[in-house]
């Protein structure tokens, strides 16, 4: 991990390169998933299985796309009683917590005395990726689609990648099948995101895609935007820790290594701290967990690219490169955590105090672990129920109410030129008869 001190003559442009690397917006990430977007557009399935046996290294025909039931009820046989029993209790919470953030529809009436309001309606047809690869990610599929469940989708589509031999995780499905997939194809990567965008023969076109992954998952979910919605740019993954004396460096090496597990190399881990001690220790106590972690090759990766020990000159100073960086996960590990939190305004989620480790909140807390990344949390914030409705505004005059209305309607549609506008506001109320103009009134 790369060490720097607020006294360090680099120090400002190592902050610039902390705040500014992001997979997110890579040229060469995005050419190549342009290509793919494209050639899946033009050659639908033909393209899609392409790629599938290209970077899944699978080979499998168009009929072959969509996992059957008797797959999903096989997957369920195989199920132990450990997995089920997690999968009950993170898909409990997540139920519960999502129930909460529901949008209601509301009405009221305006100065006018018109009836105005809003109504909140599922999406009809979803889509939702699910990363595979080297760690299916069974806690994804509970933290995407039970969402979609409970804000009443009928339809809700999930692309995941296949294994060499075609078949998916178990577990996954089985966690697919508990959170409410309707259907379930074998597709990954950008390849993925283009067919739900546009639709082949085998994957009908969906209205919004949803679900984190890799660069190209996410560059090909940026650039399809307006093709159809999206939910947020949740990139691989980050945690930034702001900890002080008081903090466990063990308990913060354990989570930095977590998080740079993943393995596409580009994950990114902080600390930010006051203190030189804690610094030294936390970078003890990576040297020391690492080597005995499976994915030891993966961490070490990602670190050196992107783990920072930061040791900032104040608590204000901190506080405000963590709100540059806008980190995915924030942990909070000070004696006043909760006060400080109330300062950090662009993490994707906050974890406070010392038992609060971020693989809480990656698999069972509540709050969906999807997430924006690479910065992207200055303006946008993590995945929640209501992005599974779509608002609709529904408004009613009455014509007393629309009477009172005319002189402002008038008066815009004077301004704007826009006669027409204001014209089909009056008709209504004087029969569609020529309007008399004060001065006309005066001169008579």
């Amino acid at each position: 991990m790369k060490i720097l001190r607020h006294n360090d003559a680099h120090f400002a442009a190592a902050c610039q390169q902390m705040v500014a690397s992001s997979s997110l917006f890579d040229p060469e990430i995005e050419g190549r998933t342009r290509s793919i977007l494209q050639a899946v557009v033009e050659r639908g399935d033909e393209a899609l299985l392409e790629f599938t046996a290209k970077f899944d290294r699978c080979t499998l025909t168009a009929e072959q796309l969509a996992v059957t039931k008797s797959e999903f009820f096989t997957a369920s046989l195989q199920a132990d009683e450990a997995l089920r029993d997690a999968v009950k209790l993170s898909h409990a919470n997540i139920t519960k917590f999502s129930r909460k953030s529901l949008r209601k529809g509301w009405a009221g009436t305006n100065a006018q005395g018109a009836h105005f309001g809003e109504k909140f309606d599922p999406f009809q047809r979803v889509g939702i990726y699910v990363p595979g690869g080297t760690a299916p990610l069974v806690s994804s599929a509970l933290m995407t689609v039970t969402l979609a469940a409970v804000a009443g989708c009928p339809e809700i589509v999930v692309c995941t990648p296949p294994g060499a031999d075609g078949t998916i995780n178990p577990a996954l499905l089985f966690a697919l099948a508990t959170a409410g997939a309707t259907e379930v194809y074998r597709a990954g990567g950008a390849q993925a995101i283009a067919a739900m965008a546009h639709g082949t023969a085998a994957i009908k076109p969906v209205q919004k895609i949803y679900g984190p992954g890799n660069a190209y998952v996410v560059a090909a979910k940026r650039l399809l935007y307006g093709v159809v919605a999206v939910d947020l740019l949740p990139g691989p993954s980050e945690l930034l820790v702001l900890a002080d004396d008081s903090a466990n460096p063990a308990f913060i090496a354990a989570d930095l290594l977590a998080q740079a597990e993943h393995g596409s190399g580009h994950e990114r881990v902080w600390l930010l701290t006051t203190s030189r001690k804690l610094v030294q220790a936390v970078e003890k106590e990576v040297k020391k967990q690492q080597p005995k972690l499976a994915r030891a090759a993966f961490i070490e990766k990602a670190l050196a690219t992107n783990g920072w020990l930061v040791v900032l000159k104040d608590w204000p100073s901190a506080i405000k490169l963590a709100n540059e960086i806008a980190p995915e996960h924030c942990e909070i590990m000070m004696k006043n955590a909760a006060v400080v939190s109330q300062e950090i305004r662009s993490a994707g989620a906050i974890f406070l105090g010392e038992y609060s480790p971020t693989v809480v909140g990656d698999y069972m807390a509540g709050p969906s672990h999807e997430l924006p990344t690479g910065g992207a949390g200055r303006c946008f914030a993590g995945l929640t129920v209501d992005q599974f409705q779509r608002r609709t505004s529904v408004v009613e005059y009455s014509k007393a109410a629309l009477k009172k209305s005319l002189a402002a309607v008038d008066t815009f549609a004077q301004v704007e030129g826009l006669g027409a506008h204001g014209r089909s506001a009056s008709i209504r109320i004087d029969g569609g008869k020529p309007a008399v103009k004060k001065s006309a009134r005066k001169q008579g």
